[in-house]
């Protein structure tokens, strides 16, 4: 992926959003939140005076005026520049045509799952399923509710969201099927490792040493 200038996600929300026009800062958080924003994206709201005026600094966004609503502090008014007009498109067209690595922390903790007896992460494994199950109803009832009011255009991130849920659900129960059915590879394996207090390095210098055997036996 490109080194960008300002390369915080919420910046290119921030530029996305001000291609409808100039705007001020607590405008452009409003929008952002109404429109669940940070659900797409890691948004820290209280970075976003510092990413504004990085925006600014690069010459993406440029001070177009002022106004004041009250007695409250005068609010500056900034709008996109050709340059962060240009920034956004190219921004956009990267992360839509290049995959980049996604550090997800579930696959930290299949990293390391060995250290949890089977049993236990077949129960774990379950709650998982389970969770994001109801998460996948409740994000697809928030898409119905404004389908037909709302185009598809905005609401394909929702589904994308959905799919990959999804798709987690069913590999998360194949391999508890498999753990819970005795079809996965060395499961009993596993279990006398726990059983007999087998130490995770020992095994650990087995395949680094090249001498591990996989065990082809599975448990009817």
């Amino acid at each position: 992926m490109k080194r960008r200038k300002v390369g915080n996600l919420l910046a290119l929300a921030v530029l996305a959003t001000l291609v409808e026009g100039p705007m001020h800062r607590y405008e452009i958080a409003a929008k952002m939140r109404n429109r669940g924003k940070e659900r797409d994206m890691d948004v820290k709201w209280g970075s976003l005076y510092t990413v504004v005026q990085n925006l600014e600094k690069h010459g993406f966004l440029e001070i177009v005026g002022s106004e004041r609503d009250g007695a409250r502090p005068e609010r500056t008014i900034y709008a996109l520049t050709a340059a962060g007009r240009a920034e956004t498109e190219d921004w956009t067209r990267e992360l839509l045509s290049t995959p980049a690595p996604v550090h997800h922390p579930f696959v930290s903790g299949l990293s390391v799952a060995a250290i949890i007896p089977p049993d236990e992460v077949i129960a774990l494994l379950e709650q998982r399923s389970d969770r994001l199950t109801r998460q996948i109803a409740v994000d697809r009832a928030e898409v119905d509710k404004v389908r037909g009011t709302v185009p598809r255009l905005f609401l394909i991130e929702n589904e994308f969201t959905i799919a990959m849920l999804e798709a987690e659900v069913a590999w998360v129960d194949g391999l508890r099927a498999e753990l819970a059915g005795g079809t996965f590879p060395d499961v009993d394996w596993w279990r006398r490792m726990h059983a007999e207090n087998i130490d995770p390095h020992e095994i650990a210098g087995m395949v680094e040493r090249g001498d591990y055997q996989p065990t082809t036996e599975t448990t009817e």
